[in-house]
């Protein structure tokens, strides 16, 4: 379908689920990570560290299993910890109002992690400084159109547009109806846009949106395969950013760039013009677009100054 994609050098191990234990051998990996555990740098330090890495820990795997709800035997396994131990920091993190226990012996995160995420956000990037990036890559890309896509922070899976830098154009333009714009734009199943941010996100949500259907409104490029789209993911890490043919709608081709804020995917720069103005994206659009997100990168990675601190 003339799909292909690139991203920048997140390991390719992104892709591959947080646990590599083989199906059973469970009890033997679990004492395999106790004992490095107990044969790392971490034997050494007081043990107010060593506790607070452990509840991190649980935390963590809570990210990373996946599902709503959890049990202390399977955060255990997880972790490495011990089973008494998981427990006892579940129960001092319900009193902390960090976990709950939404049935018996199933326990999962409270909104406050949600609410301790949106304080780590605020202030990372303001509205005047995302549309000076997104206009500057119109301008280098002989007026393209420019969008910000940032990860949808009520559904971890999904994708929102919060700016763009388009001139005149406007949806009827594109050949998008509001309601597209909903369906269509809003998975990451599609679009160059969508598969960045899709290749950096934890395997447990990709596997998530890959269990989706394809948007009944997607363009005529969009991947039905999911072994091809796997691939592309690849590629996207691989490469640094990803091109689309024709994957949300008839007539645009597409590229995008990951926006990365400590390690974690945040968002993407997406560039779009008409498949008759641009059949491939030539290299100065493919760098004009990973220079606006690097851009953008830089600005939510950035530390306060002197005189904020």
């Amino acid at each position: 379908m003339g799909n292909s994609t690139a991203a920048t050098g997140a390991p390719a191990s992104a892709a591959v689920p947080a646990t590599g234990t083989a199906p059973g051998s469970a009890g033997h990996g679990k004492k395999a990570r106790q004992e490095a555990k107990g044969t790392s740098s971490t034997g050494s330090r007081a043990s107010g560290s060593g506790h607070a890495e452990r509840v991190f820990l649980v935390q963590t795997a809570f990210a990373e299993l996946g599902g709503s709800a959890h049990g202390p035997g399977e955060i255990a396994e997880f972790t490495g910890l011990d089973d008494s131990v998981v427990y006892r920091i579940l129960q001092s993190g319900i009193y902390q109002r960090i976990f709950e226990r939404v049935d018996r012996g199933l326990y999962r995160l409270r909104t406050s992690a949600a609410q301790l995420a949106f304080t780590a956000l605020d202030h990372r990037l303001d509205g005047a400084a995302s549309q000076t990036v997104l206009s500057d890559l119109r301008t280098a890309t002989d007026d393209g159109l420019a969008f910000l896509y940032m990860v949808a922070p009520f559904s971890g899976a999904q994708r929102q547009c919060v700016d763009m830098a388009v001139g005149d154009s406007d949806l009827a333009e594109l050949g998008m109806t509001p309601r597209d714009v909903l369906s269509v734009t809003r998975s990451l199943r599609t679009g160059a846009s969508g598969r960045t941010i899709l290749a950096y996100l934890p395997a447990v949500l990709q596997q998530r949106v890959l269990a989706e259907p394809v948007p009944d409104q997607a363009g005529p490029g969009v991947y039905r395969d999911n072994e091809a789209l796997v691939e592309s993911l690849a590629e996207v890490r691989d490469l640094g950013h990803a091109l689309g043919y024709e994957e949300c709608m008839a007539g645009w081709n597409s590229c995008a760039a990951p926006i990365m804020w400590d390690g974690s995917i945040m968002g993407a720069v997406l560039l779009l013009k008409r498949k008759s103005v641009m059949p491939v994206a030539p290299g100065g659009v493919v760098e004009a677009t990973k220079e606006a997100a690097a851009e953008l990168s830089r600005h939510g990675a950035a530390r306060p100054s002197a005189d904020q601190a």
